[in-house]
């Protein structure tokens, strides 16, 4: 299907959340599912192709079923929108997550509700302010420089691991400090237990975790390990002597340190929030990093691309370099359309709404899905291709900067928008809400704007120094609390003919690329 034929408004109904007159809508629809599992068998099976197959087949709000509680999964652009920005005051992350998610991550940002997260969010945002972030494009580079240096020409690496270890450097000495990365074990015995806790391939994962499983008595003892970890360089930080106030501190747990001392947050919300950082920031960040490398190494011709422009370069990339770079843009913002590390977001509502025409109760769970969304013909063309040139234009033989716009960068937290290339819209054309790999509106993920430059960063340091080639060449993926691989993800490295591990030419000589 084309993508210059639709519209928003092929999506059925009104998707106004406010529309007083809910009476006139209609339920859901509702497929069904077994007596008492209800829907657990098709996502223990595979959650991903369910929500896809939902969404296809019955339209932007339909109705599911986990145990006998009632869900609806949510793929209608303009409801996301309604949910997330324009009445997003209506909707809370309500009690599923609290439950699935609380002995992990507390009443810190991610849970927090009302005064409690404003207050928060506003205690840790200067730790995100532009200028912040950009100091921390240094660490950036210089980690991604040192995976580099750590290949030879012809190894095969899995970049799944690779990643992963890169974001929690980046992570330890940008955000946490350098003490946390002696905790390293510890932070990843935890993330095997919530991946193994979430699993939706397992049907005891819908289960709570105070159910006493194997795996949820691991859960919580892995969990607690890391809480403890976690108090302990607080401590430390303490000890030192904390920043007078927070937008003096050189690092977020700094930036929390301070926040407590001055009574902004208490010392559960300080720890809730550095757990939440320390699992969410480096394993969503290494799967994004995962999946440009994978998706580059498949399509030689487009590496090739974002590697001549990043060797255009007369040093290593800078934050401000990078955005300047539209090829490389496009291709992060490509592959985190297509593998999002992020598969939903949940929300329940207030009081009952009416979304995309349909009546939806009050105090059900609703799951936002980018996945499906994502991977939406009616908004994409060739959906399940990785075609980075879609986010770029094509004038007279010419192509646009690609840059992102502002609001992109700082406020709907919904992505870029961007020109499509080909037969493709142009700007405007496709509703925001097709793409929200970070969320989007008040709640959207603080750490975008890190997330976005680190990608960036990594991707264009790795590229000015190695050619990828495929060797696993079809991903198996899981539904687990990220969307992740099943399988070690696995290219084979090729040094840049002329370049050696620090991406500076092998003579020395200092060329246009060179160092």
């Amino acid at each position: 299907m084309d993508e210059t034929t639709r519209s928003p408004g092929d999506v059925s109904g009104d998707t106004d959340a406010t529309d007083g007159a809910a009476g006139a809508a209609v339920a859901p629809p509702d497929p069904g599912g077994l007596p008492i599992l209800g829907n657990v068998h098709e996502l223990a099976s595979d959650a991903l192709g369910f929500y896809e197959r939902r969404s296809a087949e019955h339209g932007g709000v339909v109705r599911y079923d986990v145990f006998g509680t009632e869900g609806y999964l949510v793929t209608d652009p303009d409801a996301i929108a309604a949910i997330l920005v324009e009445d997003h005051d209506r909707f809370v992350k309500g009690e599923m997550p609290r439950e699935q998610l609380g002995g992990l991550l507390g009443d810190g940002l991610f849970l927090a509700e009302g005064e409690a997260w404003r207050e928060q969010r506003t205690a840790m945002r200067s730790a995100f302010f532009r200028e912040r972030v950009a100091a921390y494009g240094d660490a950036m580079v210089e980690h991604a420089r040192r995976t580099a240096a750590s290949w030879d020409d012809g190894d095969v690496v899995d970049v799944r691991a690779a990643a992963t270890d890169y974001a929690f450097a980046v992570l330890a000495e940008s955000l946490l400090g350098s003490d946390v990365e002696r905790e390293r074990d510890t932070v990843r015995a935890a993330a095997e237990s919530v991946t193994e806790r979430f699993d939706t391939g397992r049907i005891a994962s819908f289960l709570p975790a105070w159910v006493p499983t194997p795996t949820n008595r691991r859960y919580r003892r892995r969990i607690g390990a890391l809480r403890e970890t976690v108090r302990d360089l607080v401590a430390e930080r303490r000890a030192a002597g904390p920043p007078p106030d927070p937008g003096a501190a050189d690092d977020l747990l700094g930036t929390l340190v301070a926040a407590a001392a001055l009574g902004a947050i208490d010392d559960d919300r300080l720890v809730d929030n550095a757990v939440t950082f320390l699992f969410a920031g480096h394993e969503t960040s290494g799967l994004g990093l995962t999946y440009t490398l994978y998706c580059l190494a498949r399509r030689p011709e487009f590496q090739e691309r974002v590697g001549a422009e990043v060797s255009a370069l007369d040093a290593d990339p800078t934050p401000a370099d990078v955005r300047e770079c539209p090829a490389l843009t496009a291709a992060v913002d490509e592959a985190l359309r297509l593998y999002p590390p992020v598969h939903s977001f949940f929300r329940e509502p207030t009081e009952p709404v009416t979304l995309g025409g349909y009546r939806v109760p009050a105090g059900v769970v609703l799951t936002l899905s980018p996945w499906a969304v994502h991977r939406d013909e009616r908004w994409w063309d060739d959906p399940e291709t990785y075609r980075p040139e879609r986010w770029l234009r094509e004038a007279d033989g010419e192509e646009t900067d690609g840059r992102e716009v502002a609001r992109g960068d700082d406020a709907s937290g919904s992505g870029v928008v961007h020109g499509d290339g080909g037969t493709g819209p142009a700007i405007g054309d496709r509703p925001e809400y097709a793409y929200f790999p970070f969320g989007g509106g008040p709640r959207h993920c603080i750490g975008m704007r890190f997330a976005r430059q680190e990608l960036r960063l990594a991707t264009a340091t790795l590229l000015r120094r190695l050619r990828l080639e495929p060797v696993t060449t079809e991903l198996s993926l899981r539904a687990s609390a990220n969307t992740r691989p099943t399988h070690p993800v696995r290219v084979r490295v090729r040094a840049r003919a002329g370049r050696d591990a620090a991406g500076r030419c092998a003579d020395g000589a200092r060329n246009v690329g060179s160092d």
